[in-house]
């Protein structure tokens, strides 16, 4: 859902294509670029992986849900959100970018 403001979705549910992966952890803008942070806490304890804006499909704002057009699989293998590296980082946020690109959704 591109041109949507994310900022006001932190908290949401996250469905994978095929099933919950976690809670919106946090959203990011740099450059015209947007990111979700998705917090996978139920589902792998301990990450936090980024989530280009592009990928989400749809928005149920009555349940509070945000569901991506990637799979359980193709977020677990996506790149893990370090703090403080994305907001600045031009290369590193073109790496999220070229992941999901190629192939990988």
């Amino acid at each position: 859902m591109v041109g949507m403001d994310m900022a006001g979705f932190v908290g949401f549910r996250v469905d994978a294509s095929d099933g919950h992966i976690g809670k919106i952890d946090r959203h990011s803008e740099y450059v015209g670029r947007q990111f979700i942070v998705v917090d996978t806490g139920p589902w792998i304890f301990g990450r936090h992986v980024v989530v280009p804006a592009s990928l989400v499909a749809r928005v149920d704002e009555e349940n509070e849900t945000v569901h991506l057009s990637a799979s359980r699989d193709q977020v677990r293998h996506s790149p893990e959100f370090e703090s403080g590296r994305y907001e600045d980082d031009v290369a590193l946020l073109q790496v999220i970018e070229r992941y999901y690109a190629d192939g990988h959704t």
